[in-house]
């Protein structure tokens, strides 16, 4: 274990960053502290302290650290998604990241974070405009916003189910399939609708 002072002026961050998701990984949420991420980067006590106000802060760092490794793992699912099948490819790498890193998407979700974090709120945006974009892309007639949302809200949901044992997880090609599936299932649906409120009604007789 490194000792006690042993990273230099601004390696300190990424150290604790560094400690904080070892922990996270081997405990959970649960193991995450301050003086936790000092003992294990093998800093005084309150060395985190210059970087992180408390642990909301912290959580708040690990969580967009984990928003920035999730644009990576859509990015490399397709790099300029602009249909509907481009889009279900990038669905099926949002689960996928949250079933190779459970407690990293729980504390990016499911843990209350320092909502004046920077950081956080910069790497957030940068998901959302990516939906966003994406649906502008696939759909270029329809009001990205709230389909972008409907969209997140779908993947989202499917990534939670997946990982609290609700759907079947038990092998790639079944959460691929899935996941493929709901996604398809809802543009079916959105271009019915539309089609059906843009369709002239008949004069009454």
């Amino acid at each position: 274990m490194p000792q006690a002072g042993a990273y230099h002026h601004g390696d300190l961050r990424a150290a604790c960053l560094r400690a904080a998701r070892e922990l996270l990984e081997e405990d959970g949420s649960s193991g995450l502290s301050l003086r936790a991420v000092a003992r294990r980067a093998g800093v005084s006590p309150t060395a985190p302290y210059r970087h992180y106000a408390d642990r909301d802060a912290l959580v708040s760092a690990v969580a967009a650290q984990g928003y920035e490794e999730l644009a990576g793992y859509l990015d490399a699912a397709h790099p300029s998604p602009s249909t509907p099948d481009d889009l279900a490819a990038v669905a099926v790498a949002y689960v996928r990241f949250a079933l190779d890193h459970p407690p990293l998407f729980r504390v990016m979700f499911a843990e209350p974070c320092d909502p004046s974090s920077e950081e956080r709120v910069k790497a957030t945006a940068v998901i959302s405009e990516y939906v966003r974009g994406i649906v502008h892309r696939a759909f270029p007639g329809v009001a990205p916003d709230a389909l972008s949302t409907t969209v997140w809200a779908l993947v989202h949901g499917l990534a939670f189910l997946h990982l609290d044992g609700k759907l079947d997880a038990s092998t790639p090609e079944v959460v691929d399939t899935q996941v493929r599936a709901a996604v398809h299932a809802l543009f079916t649906a959105s271009t019915t609708l539309a089609g059906t409120a843009a369709a002239p009604s008949e004069p009454a007789k």
